[in-house]
């Protein structure tokens, strides 16, 4: 166990360290060896779950091997922790700090000082060199620390590298609004009276779940400075938005004015108000979210309470929990042991689990750490009725958002179980809370540098896009969706075509996935297939397919005029888990968020809703639309590739369709789990796996018959990914010749595609293994009976025809051999050939096969020869003596025939 050591009282940038260093150190945990500064520790009610953190009391000693300290080099600042340097089994200590005057008594075999104005810098360095890339939290934590320690880059011994790796975490999507929430700029002894005395009369409401404050001070002169003033007033008091008002009379050089003054400065987190066009009727202007109002001659607190009224009739209605929560929930007995809700959370990804008793109400809730503890203790076959919390903190579906992020952040506490009569309907997580903080809070911006909405309506963009007559089928499904409660979305790879395609341009999709989500509003498992039969009905045209053991259904049209050969899949909104490494998923019922987690890339984990209210609306947890923009194939998660080595040749085929890069971050899980040698362990003890047989096949499929074939199989031979299919497969200069030569014959000899030219691209490609070997791989690929026989007989076939020719000095001794076999099997020992018998096929296939004999059945009946026996052997010596260019015109092949005929009587 590798672990990361915050000094105690841990403040930003001991965590931003440890954070970026947990990144780069995979599998080392972060440990708070005493207690975090307010600010951190407020940060930490949030945003726990998000981080590799360890309790002190739960590391087990014995399991140490290796310690890494940040921001310190003083081990009496390292509490209890400050023994495990004694340990006997530690090998390595590695040390990371900025303050180069301390005076270290921590052992070390490692040590980096460096006169920077954060450790975190250090980090931030570290992880450029190596291309390790932190999701948005952790570059939020990681520019925190920065931000603090260097005061935002305004303290002395900020540098300019503390600029650059502030401007990458920005480019890693370090969320300004949060680092603004937890840095603390300070005040002038004016601006800390004017403070006090704002605090003593500030004003608050609460409308819709959001407080708004507001507050009105008087001076004789201008004071400057305000702006921060209320920056902090918003932000101490925990409100959602400010109307800070500043009557005065006097200019900086106390020459009065000839009429009062009054300077309004807005601030407002609220989504959907807009300052900028609440002030701009007055005169005043800014951004939507921070604008400001000069006025003369006005009765300052009238003129206040009219912008309070105003700006509140701005706030719309805030999202419930019943749009945040995920359900249905994964539950467990009171009796269910440590050890068996250890292996629940280990296969579904929870942070924590419901437990409910026989009548399936909660009665309490078990956490991660709860069950770290447990097990720690040697406790495995306790029940979890030991260890669950019981004193619930509980909401119901029509909880506002801000209420619920006030619950959380007051208690600590990381879910919310949603009751709804009495009964245990969803969960709100603080990861459900979080995705939605990030995406209300993001900045994107248009070509134009416009800010524009994350989530939005896209309906229109949709219609405008796609073909009518696909429209209107969207709509009526949709229709058929909300009558019965649920929510319908499209998803995947339709959303990510739609946004890629131009604005003015028309898309005829052809495959589209939906998703229904009902909540707890009666979509079952059978929501999907339920409304895709009800569509068959009203398009009978469609043919209806089941499949039952994923929860699917789907329509399909076949060159219908309206629709095309339109393929629509139709899911009720699952989760999956894989049993072993390649095996398929065993799927269950779960939310759109869920559902959306299990899919491979970030650009396919898009969804937009097509149902009311928020029709249209984009879902992006991810960051699908940031790596759509930076053109960029990224993974959701570190054992994708592991569970399902297809997400691989998916990768690369994406890739190289769309004319996208792999991400660093996403080649290196893919590398990893090639060398882990777990897809050729799974080979050789013959373990059922559909992920390396069926579904590999399809994706080999997908690839060798596109016209980008080429660089997609260069990009997996790049990879090592054709070790998927055999250890020994490899793309050589000899291989990668004899397909691109096959290629070209193919593109000769079967212009039309009749053989499948996949399949014989393919054929090539395993042909370089043993016989024994490549007739397994081609039958667990389940290729056809004749392409698994031709592999099975190739070496055969190849020394056969090698030895045979050698001995043929006529073209008809040649043509009688080679007769004895298909297209697809010289095309194989043709390639694998020397250029003389590759010449001999190639004469064969486009010349000799073509000749034919002067005379045929007819012509030997017209001369007066009666039909036998003899016809056969005379149409054959015809043509022996045609190909070897004895013969050339009819008459010669008459005399032949005479002649023939005449020894024969």
């Amino acid at each position: 166990m590798d672990l990361i050591l915050c000094h105690q009282t841990a403040d930003f940038d001991a965590l931003g360290a440890a954070v970026g260093l947990s990144c780069l150190k995979v599998g080392s945990r972060i440990v708070l060896t005493g207690g975090a500064h307010p600010a951190v520790r407020d940060f930490l009610a949030l945003h726990r779950d998000e981080i590799a953190l360890l309790e002190l009391r739960s590391v087990n000693e014995k399991k140490i091997r290796s310690l890494i300290v940040v921001d310190n080099q003083q081990i009496d600042r390292l509490g209890k922790a400050a023994e495990w340097f004694k340990l006997p089994q530690i090998n390595t200590i590695e040390l990371y700090d900025h303050h180069l005057n301390t005076v270290s008594d921590i052992p070390t075999t490692f040590k980096q000082l460096e006169p920077v104005g954060a450790t975190t810098t250090l980090i931030v360095e570290k992880m450029q060199q190596e291309n390790i890339y932190p999701n948005p939290i952790e570059a939020t934590i990681m520019a925190l620390g920065i931000h603090v320690d260097t005061g935002s880059l305004t303290f002395p011994q900020s540098t300019s590298r503390d600029a650059k790796a502030l401007a990458w975490l920005m480019e890693m999507g370090a969320n300004l609004k949060t680092i603004a929430e937890y840095c603390d700029p300070g005040f002038s002894l004016q601006l800390q009276q004017l403070f006090t005395e704002s605090l003593e009369k500030l004003q608050t409401k609460t409308v819709r779940g959001y407080q708004v404050a507001w507050v009105l001070l008087s001076t004789e002169n201008f004071v400057s400075g305000l702006s921060n003033l209320a920056e902090r007033l918003i932000e101490l008091t925990e409100s959602d938005a400010l109307l800070f008002a500043h009557s005065y009379h006097k200019r900086h050089n106390d020459k009065p004015y000839p009429d009062g003054r009054l300077t309004v400065i807005g601030r407002t987190k609220i989504e959907g108000t807009n300052l900028s066009q609440l002030f701009t009727v007055y005169g005043g202007g800014g951004h939507s979210q921070a604008a400001s109002l000069m006025l003369r001659d006005v009765e300052p607190e009238e003129m206040l309470n009219q912008l309070v009224t105003e700006f509140i009739a701005q706030i719309p209605q805030p999202l419930t929990a019943r749009d945040l929560m995920s359900s249905p929930v994964r539950t467990i007995r009171p009796e269910t042991t440590i050890e068996q809700a250890q292996r629940v959370l280990f296969r579904y990804g929870h942070s924590g689990l419901s437990v409910v008793d026989e009548n399936d109400c909660l009665v309490g809730i078990i956490s991660r750490r709860d069950l770290d503890l447990a097990l720690h203790h040697g406790f495995s076959h306790a029940p979890v009725k030991g260890y669950m919390s019981r004193q619930l903190k509980t909401i119901n579906p029509e909880t506002l958002l801000p209420d619920i992020e006030s619950i959380m952040v007051t208690y600590d506490v990381g879910r919310l179980p949603v009751i709804d009569d009495n009964k245990l309907v969803g969960i709100v997580t603080r990861t459900d809370l979080l995705r939605q903080i990030h995406q209300e809070r993001k900045d994107v911006k248009d070509e134009n540098g416009h800010r524009v909405p994350t989530v939005s309506c896209l309906l229109p963009s949709i219609r405008d896009r796609l073909a009518p007559p696909i429209w209107k089928l969207l709509q009526k499904t949709a229709k058929l969706a909300q009558e019965k409660g649920w929510h319908l979305y499209i998803v995947g790879g339709a959303v990510r075509d739609l946004l890629l395609t131009e604005k003015d341009d028309k898309i005829m999709l052809q495959d589209i996935d939906l998703v229904v989500d009902g909540f707890h509003r009666s979509a079952d498992v059978g929501a999907g297939v339920e409304l895709a039969s009800t569509l068959q009905k009203m398009f009978s045209n469609a043919r209806l397919s089941v499949h039952g053991e994923f929860q699917t259904a789907a329509l399909l049209w076949h060159k219908d005029p309206e629709f095309g050969s339109l393929w629509i899949d139709i899911a009720t909104s699952r989760t999956e888990f894989y049993p072993y490494p390649a095996a398929n998923p065993e799927v269950e019922a779960s939310s759109i968020r869920q559902d959306l987690y299990r899919r491979d890339f970030t650009i396919n984990a898009l969804a937009v809703r097509l149902t009311p209210p928020r029709e249209g609306e984009l879902l992006d947890f991810f960051g699908g639309i940031l790596d759509l923009r930076s053109r960029q194939i990224r993974v959701l998660h570190a054992n994708s590739f592991i569970e399902d080595p297809t997400r691989i040749y998916r990768a690369v085929r994406f890739a190289v369709r769309l004319k996208f890069e792999i991400d660093p971050q996403t080649e290196a899980y893919i590398r990893y789990a090639i060398e882990s040698g777990v897809y050729e362990r799974l080979r050789l003890e013959n373990q059922v796996a559909p992920a390396l047989t069926t579904r590999l096949k399809a994706e080999l499929k997908y690839i060798l018959e596109a016209n980008y074939w080429q660089s997609a199989l260069r990009l997996l031979a790049d990879l090592d990914a054709l070790r998927c299919l055999h250890s020994q497969i490899t793309l050589n200069e000899e291989i990668w010749w004899q397909i691109r030569y096959a290629s070209r014959w193919l593109k000769y000899l079967d212009p039309d595609n009749n053989l499948g030219h996949w399949l014989i691209r393919l054929e090539v490609l395993i042909s370089q293994i043993t016989s024994r070997e490549r007739s397994k791989i081609a039958a667990n690929l389940q290729l056809p009976k004749d392409s698994i026989e031709r592999l099975k007989h190739l070496s055969q076939n190849e020394i056969e025809i090698k030895t045979k020719l050698q001995k043929c000095q006529k073209s008809s001794e040649k043509v009688r051999l080679l007769n004895t076999y298909k297209l697809p099997d010289l095309i194989l020992i043709a390639v694998q050939s020397n250029k003389n018998i590759r010449h001999i096929i190639w004469q064969y296939l486009t010349k000799w096969s073509d000749i034919h004999a002067p005379l045929n059945g007819n012509d030997l009946k017209t001369m007066g020869y009666q039909p036998g026996p003899k016809y056969k052997a005379v149409l054959s010596e015809l043509l022996n003596k045609t190909l070897d260019g004895e013969i050339y015109s009819k008459e010669e092949a008459e005399l032949l025939v005479k002649e023939m005929m005449n020894n024969e009587t």
